[in-house]
């Protein structure tokens, strides 16, 4: 059965009892996980170990009375953003009423350059941070305040103040942080944009205002061509936007407005706040939630820590089963018989004698010098060099007290297939007078015939 990944609350907990129990371990009880079953795997997986890690220590959490504290740093974070909410919705409402004149008139571009010129603003300077990985201009300066606030704590070794760090390292720094606060940040935005287009909305419902322009520096087309520019967009939609005799009748100092230059400026006011504020902050704010989502989703503990490393043995044992990765391809096959040849046959003279990991206690013949014994890698290959160049017969001297191997045989294979000598096989034994058994015997004329090398070319020594 597939576990079940968990989620980065989960992780956040058992990060919060790793830090609880790595100050504080002998103040808690381990009674309720004494007898936690310690399952044997032959694969590690992942999802399984922060399954039973969760399971130990919601059992932990709970029997030490800790399920409050671990949930405290959450909960005064969620205070603080409601607060700082407030603090938006506010501001946003000030921003509004502060350019609405007490004549009963309302600077446009006054109101836009307070509710959107902030907000477009902060809105760079986060795109800027999120590019450039700056983590003090992606979050914001109150953001980052929120943060910082409920977690600062000049005790670091009571419960309450570890589990309140880790929330905070795990939840407002790094990846995971970074989107966070970047979500706060929109929020922000939003409820002040949103309280100040809310208030702006009561006021016109309720009073009559005449909508103005002007300037001092600035060129006297600047600012209607910037109404057209902004107002393009919103005509697509069905707004209704001020013409050019409206826009220029709305100049400071100008003759009274009719109600439908009032309208049309009301329209284009609400759609500036909705098409070039509100949406832009939507679409952050829902872009910063998948991200957030996606990476909680990617957040891993950090196993090669010596506490999860221990856990692990005790929870996970990891069961070794042994299986042979090299089969032998002849195995289950019966053996050949072999009928050792009733000559006896004498080495050739003048043959090229190599030995295979050959020791100092075999005895060679007199009439024998071995001219390269192969012991490693490099030998190996000095000796496939060597077999290249000769003609003629080519002798291979084995231990014959050592049982053949696979390995044995591939060398002699090799050296074979590297040379066109006719090859003899030697059986070496520690002394002249100690025989080599006869099941011996056979296990190297088997590996002769494998090798390809005939049986009266196999001379014990």
């Amino acid at each position: 059965m597939t576990a079940t990944k968990n989620s980065f609350a989960d992780l956040v907990r058992i990060e919060q009892l790793r830090r609880i129990e790595s100050v504080n371990a002998k103040a808690l009880s381990y009674v309720s996980v004494a007898n936690m079953d310690n399952h044997s795997v032959t694969d590690f997986k992942y999802a399984d170990f922060t399954q039973r890690l969760a399971r130990r220590a919601n059992l932990l959490i709970h029997d030490n009375g800790l399920d409050a504290m671990i949930a405290r740093p959450l909960q005064q974070f969620k205070y603080a953003g409601r607060a700082s909410l407030i603090i938006a919705a506010i501001l946003g409402g000030l921003a509004a009423g502060n350019a609405v004149s007490e004549l009963h008139t309302l600077n446009i571009y006054w109101l836009l350059a307070v509710l959107l010129g902030f907000n477009l603003l902060s809105l760079i300077l986060w795109f800027i941070g999120m590019t450039f990985k700056l983590q003090s201009l992606s979050s914001g300066v109150v953001a980052q305040w929120v943060s910082w606030l409920p977690f600062r704590r000049k005790d670091n070794s009571t419960n309450e103040s570890l589990t309140s760090r880790v929330w905070w390292e795990m939840c407002l720094t790094g990846v995971v942080g970074k989107w966070r606060v970047s979500i706060l940040t929109h929020q922000f935005w939003l409820i002040y944009l949103a309280a100040g287009m809310m208030l702006l909305i009561l006021l016109m419902m309720a009073k009559q205002y005449n909508f103005v322009w002007g300037t001092t520096l600035l060129p006297e087309t600047s600012l209607p061509r910037l109404t057209e520019l902004l107002g393009r967009p919103l005509e697509l939609i069905g707004l209704k936007m001020p013409d050019g005799g409206q826009i220029l009748d709305s100049r400071m100092g100008g003759s009274m407005q009719n109600p439908e230059t009032r309208a049309a400026w009301a329209q284009f006011l609400i759609g500036v706040l909705l098409f070039y504020g509100l949406l832009p902050r939507l679409i952050v704010l829902a872009f910063s939630t998948a991200m957030l989502r996606w990476s909680e989703r990617r957040f891993r503990l950090d196993l090669y820590l010596p506490y999860y490393i221990e856990l692990r043995q005790r929870l996970m044992t990891r069961k070794a089963i042994s299986k042979v990765i090299d089969a032998d391809p002849q195995a289950g096959m019966r053996p050949v018989e072999i009928m050792q040849p009733q000559e006896t046959y004498l080495l050739p003279s003048g043959a090229h004698a190599i030995g295979i990991e050959l020791d100092d206690q075999v005895c060679w013949p007199e009439t024998v010098s071995c001219q390269l014994n192969v012991t490693d890698m490099q030998s190996m290959a000095e000796a496939v060099e060597y077999v290249k160049k000769l003609q003629g017969m080519l002798v291979i001297a084995v231990a014959a007290y050592r049982l053949p191997d696979r390995g044995v045989q591939r060398m002699i294979g090799d050296l074979l297939a590297a040379t066109h000598c006719t090859p003899w096989l030697l059986l070496l034994n520690k002394s002249p007078l100690v025989p080599v058994t006869e099941s011996r015997e056979m296990a190297w004329f088997r590996l002769a015939e494998n090798c390809k090398i005939p049986a009266e070319h196999v001379i014990t020594s």
